[in-house]
């Protein structure tokens, strides 16, 4: 059995550990507020802006547009938004396995457009290349982060560098739930997204064409991706990080209750021990 000694030297560092864990609590949790309210104010007009950009390729026939073209290369590009700070129990570790578990995404076929710092240590340990990295967006987000992020990607993706585009984020759907997704942006498919009825009956007419409109539209299309990600990222970081230190508090909490009797029961025997000593010690001399 550890002596009190022990005992009480391991109660007053898990006491210090919960101190720590509730404050850091407090913190996400006062984030959190202000990243789940910016979060479901953006959320709408970046839903509506994938939807309208779905319908309207519906409804324009066939366009030979160089985002709607498959560009010749083999290579995947991933925009790979995380944290820059653990203690968010799995969020991270979550993202960077869309990439890790899926065949489909080896090291080897793939660049990777990284925002977090947790991620690029990740992503760098499996031999992914970081070919773009600017983990300090994550600290305070803006719209021109996601648009100068845009015009990047999209450059590459004209130039050939990749075939392909895709976002890995965290959907935020409430406090507790955050669902990691990969969401495919370029080539944009004509085929997504839903138009029912009459609908499909109506083409959609450009000015002054069709392929210059479309050259306008998509641009902000994939700006708008980029940042609605980055803000349920941000959300759903703060969320993940307040139930992390939320159950770590609940634990230390146990641990000292648990290392308080054990404290107890050992100071009640060696109470018991002394007394016995004392009652053995008085009947040796009597």
């Amino acid at each position: 059995m550890s002596s009190m000694r022990d005992i009480k030297r391991r109660k007053v560092s898990v006491e210090s550990t919960e101190q720590i864990t509730k404050a850091m609590k407090l913190v996400a949790t006062v984030k959190l507020q202000k990243a789940r309210q910016r979060a479901e104010e953006s959320k709408p007009y970046f839903d509506k802006m994938y939807e309208t950009v779905s319908s309207i390729l519906q409804r324009s026939g066939n366009i030979n547009n160089k985002y709607l073209k498959e560009n010749g290369s083999t290579k995947k590009a991933v925009i790979v938004i995380t944290g820059n700070r653990g203690l968010a129990g799995g969020y991270n570790t979550n993202i960077t396995k869309l990439l890790t578990k899926d065949n489909n995404f080896k090291p080897e076929d793939v660049v990777v457009y990284n925002l977090g710092k947790k991620g690029k240590e990740i992503l760098q340990r499996f031999g992914y290349e970081i070919k773009y990295d600017d983990s300090e967006v994550m600290n305070e987000p803006l719209y021109r982060d996601a648009m100068s992020l845009s015009e990047r990607v999209l450059t590459d993706y004209e130039n050939g560098e990749f075939g392909e585009l895709y976002i890995a984020y965290t959907v935020f759907k409430n406090t507790v739930s955050h669902i990691p997704t990969l969401l495919k942006i370029i080539p944009v498919s004509k085929d997504e997204g839903q138009v029912s009825g009459e609908d499909k009956l109506a083409i959609m007419n450009y000015e002054p064409n069709e392929d210059d409109a479309l050259s306008l539209i998509i641009p902000k299309y994939v700006t708008s991706i980029i940042y609605g990600g980055i803000i349920e990222a941000v959300a759903s970081e703060n969320g993940a990080r307040m139930s992390a230190m939320d159950s770590a508090t609940n634990n230390a909490d146990e641990m000292i209750k648990d290392l308080g009797l054990l404290y107890n029961r050992a100071r009640q025997s060696s109470i018991t021990q002394e007394l016995t000593e004392i009652i053995a010690g008085a009947e040796a001399i009597s």
